[in-house]
């Protein structure tokens, strides 16, 4: 049976506002989900709450991934147990490049798994690093620059992806990847995604639009609305809301 990362009944707050009200969701390795909804449904919040993000309070429910309850653990520790997200809106480091960070990051999850890991060779990682950009299509020259300081929209994205590709997550959240990208940076985003698309990962994309669809095959779609899954399906799902809309889980009953 693949693994599993099992959300069941979860609540959470943000300054005593309740946004998460009881979202049940389980996601299997080897599976794309998307998770759509309208603004303000919870979709970000629940990326936050899995990764530990510690503005957000859990009230109920637990996230089950490898026999344990996650929401136990620091950030760091769920990073280092499999999971990744990749942020809406990556913060730039100046002075930091790229594969320093990278190397950083790497070598930090090595050390949690084993404590007398020496860490990745600069050799080793620099053989590493070119084949996940070449996998990706990424120019070289685009690790050393200083991390996210001055990148376009898509090459913030396109270097989250790089991370993920990486650090090999067993699960990976990417929240709404595709906002502010134009149609060709979506599509290079979108081809690295898929190149790391496998039985050993599962995916969860958050986002407002099919447009991300249209390039990442997904094998569930999930409906958020006011904090709760309503309505689950297949890739058809999304393009029924991309017809129809949210209207008849946002218009009141008469």
């Amino acid at each position: 049976m693949a693994e599993t990362l099992a959300i069941r009944n979860l609540h959470a707050r943000i300054a005593e506002r309740e946004i998460l009200k009881g979202v049940n969701l389980t996601l299997r390795k080897g599976e794309v989900h998307a998770l759509m909804g309208p603004n303000g449904a919870g979709k970000s919040t629940l990326a936050y709450v899995l990764m530990g993000h510690p503005a957000y309070e859990v009230t109920e429910g637990e996230v089950i991934f490898k026999g344990q309850n996650i929401l136990d653990l620091a950030p760091e520790e769920r990073a280092h147990l499999g999971l990744f997200l990749a942020f809406q809106y990556p913060v730039a480091v100046p002075g930091v490049t790229l594969a320093n960070f990278l190397r950083a990051a790497i070598n930090a999850k090595r050390k949690a798994q084993n404590p007398d890991d020496p860490g990745i060779s600069l050799i080793d990682f620099q053989r590493l690093l070119l084949d996940k950009m070449r996998l990706l299509g990424l120019n070289p020259e685009f690790a050393g620059r200083y991390l996210n300081d001055g990148f376009s929209g898509g090459e913030k994205k396109r270097a989250e992806v790089l991370q993920m590709a990486l650090l090999e997550p067993e699960f990976a959240i990417l929240d709404e990847t595709d906002s502010g990208l134009d149609i060709d940076a979506l599509r290079i985003v979108a081809q690295g995604i898929n190149a790391l698309r496998g039985s050993e990962r599962g995916f969860l994309i958050i986002t407002h639009y099919k447009r991300i669809l249209d390039y990442i095959r997904s094998d569930v779609v999930h409906v958020l609305v006011d904090g709760r899954i309503v309505e689950s399906g297949g890739p058809e799902l999304a393009d029924r809301l991309e017809a129809e809309g949210y209207r008849r889980w946002l218009e009141p009953v008469a």
